[in-house]
């Protein structure tokens, strides 16, 4: 009975949808006649519409709408529309029932097809797993009775995990790739190693066994709602210097698969609403809510950089990652308690923490380039690629597409004026830089740095060095200069910079 009442509102809908367009349609090719239209076309709207209903109901497209877990389903809807627009354009030419004007006919149909399209993009993306990356057994494992098992107290035997894995058939669930992975970071045999496949940090907290070496969890991070919380709860668990072992579909992934799965033009449509409504929406306060009662928080969109980032903000170091059947595996291993950050940088204007004047630490105003969380991998950026010319760091996955561009046109500065009206910042001076990046200077640099009011305009773009020494160089000389004279130093850097920002382009990376 359900089902046939759901039956019968799609037709309804569907119908009230093709109105809606032959409404619309009318209404933008002739306003000023639209009564005059509505009432001359009315009938041979409704022989269209008979024409339709009866097209759809032979297909069974209206039957599609349950067919929820393949694509194909959308272009289905698109060609059984077109059918019954050529099928109504026919028989109303063969019968001369009408002049029906072309605009109007293709309009409507257009429009009742645009609407049904992104009804049934937005049921797929929301309630079905459509777009997971793994459809085969190996990659859709369910929280069952068995991998429940593993978070139960050992038994008397006190069995490996090994060997409890074979028990429960879990090992099967992993890929070979997978498993040797696993097995380069941790002893499988160990009893203090449990593995888990659960996205709620209530499964980890409540585990009986505490001090342990290492805590696999097979379960996509993109599934976790509260992900530091899970994180948080595994860091509880662990010894010092235990580990923790996990998969993420990153952003880049994501995007490479939907683009190969779908048709051309299809896929960036897809694209474009997946990325909108799993990546942006959980971001935003006003959509947080609606997005995460929707979702339950299952199959965000979530880079590599907040991935990272959100591991370290718990208290882990990464020391290995690997991608393998679009999945990343992470192995971090635990150093500190969590540090629960109270601000991380997710809105569109972020505050970041830097080294002011006296060792003062300021917060200063910028638009964010960067994804969420980028600001606990600086020390992780710089041991793994080092530094590039200008003393950005090299291949700096932390920045966006949208930040990249920000960058170069001098965007994302533009709210440190702010922190230049509050005084936190005077027009030029040494760059306001994080502790992690000031710890790269030597100690009497560090000193002799703090002493001044950091600047809105740094030296760099004057001088425009390539390597950290350089840059250490430079301020040097500019603090030099400034001791000697500070109005004539600070107009002199000014108009310097300035000429190389227009004419020499110089950007901050």
């Amino acid at each position: 009975m359900k089902r046939l009442k759901k039956y019968y509102s799609i037709i309804f809908l569907d119908i009230l949808t093709l109105l809606m367009g032959f409404i619309l349609s009318i209404y933008i090719k002739n306003s000023n006649q639209f009564y005059y239209y509505f009432n001359k076309l009315l009938n041979p709207f409704i022989i269209f519409a008979f024409i339709w209903l009866i097209t759809s109901i032979v297909s069974n497209k209206y039957f599609f709408f349950f067919q929820s877990k393949k694509f194909i389903t959308i272009i289905k809807i698109i060609t059984c529309n077109f059918i019954a627009l050529a099928l109504a354009v026919t028989i109303m030419y063969l019968l001369r029932t009408t002049q029906f004007p072309r605009t109007i006919v293709f309009g409507t149909v257009i429009f009742a097809t645009s609407v049904e399209t992104a009804i049934q993009l937005i049921y797929l993306l929301i309630f079905t797993n459509i777009i997971e990356p793994h459809n085969n057994e190996n990659f859709n494992i369910k929280f069952s009775k068995e991998i429940y098992e593993l978070l139960l107290p050992r038994n008397k035997e006190n069995k490996s995990s090994l060997s409890i894995l074979r028990e429960t058939k879990l090992l099967s669930h992993i890929d070979k790739k997978v498993f040797e992975f696993i097995s380069n970071h941790i002893d499988i045999n160990d009893k203090k190693t449990i593995f888990v496949d659960t996205s709620s940090h209530f499964n980890i907290e409540m585990l009986s066994s505490s001090n342990l070496n290492a805590i696999i969890n097979l379960k996509r991070i993109n599934d976790i709602r509260y992900i530091n919380k899970f994180f948080e709860a595994v860091n509880k668990k662990l010894v010092k210097r235990g580990i923790i072992i996990g998969n993420v579909e990153t952003k880049d992934q994501r995007k490479k698969r939907i683009l190969k799965k779908f048709p051309p033009i299809i896929n960036y449509l897809y694209y474009s609403i997946d990325f909108i409504f799993k990546r942006v929406f959980p971001k935003f306060n006003l959509t947080k809510k609606f997005y995460f009662y929707i979702t339950k928080g299952q199959n965000r969109v979530i880079s590599k950089a907040e991935t990272f980032g959100r591991l370290i903000s718990c208290g882990f170091r990464i020391i290995d990652d690997k991608e393998i059947n679009g999945l990343l595996y992470f192995v971090a291993v635990k150093e500190t308690d969590p540090l629960y950050p109270k601000e991380p940088t997710y809105g569109a204007l972020i505050k970041l923490k830097r080294i002011g004047k006296n060792g003062k630490i300021i917060k200063v105003y910028k638009f964010r380039t960067m994804h969420p969380f980028a600001e606990f991998l600086q020390e992780f950026i710089y041991q793994k690629e080092g530094l590039d010319t200008g003393g950005k760091f090299k291949n700096d996955f932390r920045i966006t597409t949208l930040g990249r561009l920000m960058r170069k046109l001098w965007i994302d500065e533009l709210p440190m004026l702010i922190n230049l009206i509050k005084g936190d910042l005077k027009l030029v001076g040494v760059r306001p830089i994080s502790k992690q990046y000031f710890e790269l200077y030597p100690p009497e640099m560090q000193k002799r740095r703090i002493k001044y009011k950091p600047g809105l305009i740094p030296p760099f773009y004057a001088d425009l060095p390539k390597t950290l020494d350089e840059i250490i160089e430079s301020e040097k000389k500019y603090l030099d200069q400034y001791d000697k004279n500070p109005f004539l130093t600070d107009l002199k850097y000014f108009f310097i910079a300035i000429f190389n920002i227009i004419f020499k382009k110089a950007r901050s990376k």
